[in-house]
């Protein structure tokens, strides 16, 4: 097929910025339809791209005989219906990070994808940052030898959203830890090649985002309706051996935001923020630091990635498997905060 024709479901910020904007630059994509409750923003979007095709109901744009692939870029919780009726559709589906709420809603649209048989690929955009990119080629190269242990955040000092359902638990699913989270933690099994976790123990806190008079960097939310974690921290195990510790927050008395992971191996160790290899050289302990890495567009590179899976009819990069994964271990952790305990994980 020449073009790739396409549907996209949600025109909020990340459809905006990033989906769209990514998708009608690219010379095989064409976008013929996009989809929002808000008809109004619909047709601001379809305007600005010339889009011809606008609808207030998804089940329309998907009755569509030309579209053959929809962007899913709705919130958590109007992730998985959308995805599984454009499967049973016909579709291709690329849907936003996280895969859903929640490992059950996520497990029902990878098997409606593996009975399509359709592509269906979940948008991780952070295993396109030019670092990432890096440290992937540093490892499959052998640099790090065997990786048994994993240190990762994704924390801010004052970073509540104060717009869309960012603090709703029950349409989100929860708050940092699947929010941003879910980024350094899919980029981290990425990197050490998706190993199987056997169990995860964590906590979770609200310390600040139900509290009045909060600083807040994004301007003021609704502290009174606030129902998710403001911080969690997680330890998973996994099949291999080798474990992993996390920290997310949306609020904590730290010294600056960071988005960074550390890894450490038989061979050698690793980190980003700021990107660092170590090593032992004849017997000499040395510090490497990359320069001149290629600029990346992540967004683009992500949407390129399921693109192209489609027309060579190959694996996308971010596979509903990889990106069930990633649920299965956040769910971990929510369930080992509630109960006190390390849980397992199927």
């Amino acid at each position: 097929m020449d073009k790739i024709r396409v549907g996209v479901i949600g025109c909020g910020g990340i459809a905006k910025r990033s989906h769209i904007p990514n998708l009608v630059s690219q010379p095989d994509v064409e976008v013929v339809a996009i989809c929002d409750v808000y008809n109004e923003v619909c047709e601001v979007v379809a305007e600005e791209h010339k889009i011809p095709h606008v609808f207030t109901d998804y089940n329309n744009l998907l009755a569509m005989d030309e579209i053959d692939a929809v962007d899913i870029c709705t919130p958590n919780f109007a992730h998985k219906d959308p995805a599984i009726a454009a499967l049973q559709a016909g579709k291709h589906v690329l849907v936003e990070k996280p895969i859903a709420r929640n490992a059950t809603e996520g497990q029902e649209m990878v098997d409606a994808a593996r009975k399509s048989g359709k592509k269906f690929m979940v948008a991780q955009c952070c295993r396109w940052l030019p670092d990432s990119l890096a440290l992937k080629r540093f490892i499959d190269g052998g640099a790090m030898g065997e990786m048994y242990y994993a240190r990762i955040q994704a924390i801010r000092r004052r970073g509540i959203p104060s717009w869309g359902v960012f603090t709703d638990k029950e349409k989100q699913g929860g708050g940092p830890l699947i929010d941003i989270g879910v980024h350094i933690l899919d980029t981290t099994l990425w990197l050490l090649g998706h190993p199987k976790p056997v169990a995860a123990s964590g906590a979770t806190y609200t310390k600040f985002g139900n509290r009045p008079g909060i600083f807040g960097a994004w301007g003021p939310w609704d502290h009174t309706n606030f129902t998710v974690e403001d911080f969690a921290a997680g330890f998973v195990r996994f099949e291999n051996g080798l474990t992993l510790s996390i920290e997310s927050s949306f609020a904590a008395n730290i010294e600056k935001d960071r988005m960074s992971l550390a890894i450490m191996g038989t061979e050698g160790g690793c980190q980003t923020d700021p990107l660092k290899l170590f090593r032992e050289e004849h017997g000499t302990l040395i510090d490497i630091s990359p320069t001149s890495l290629p600029a990346s567009n992540m967004y683009a590179a992500e949407i390129r990635g399921f693109i192209d899976s489609i027309k060579n009819d190959t694996e996308p990069p971010v596979t509903g498997e990889q990106a069930l994964l990633v649920m299965k271990i956040l769910d971990g952790i929510y369930k080992s905060s509630e109960l006190g305990r390390e849980v397992k994980i199927d």
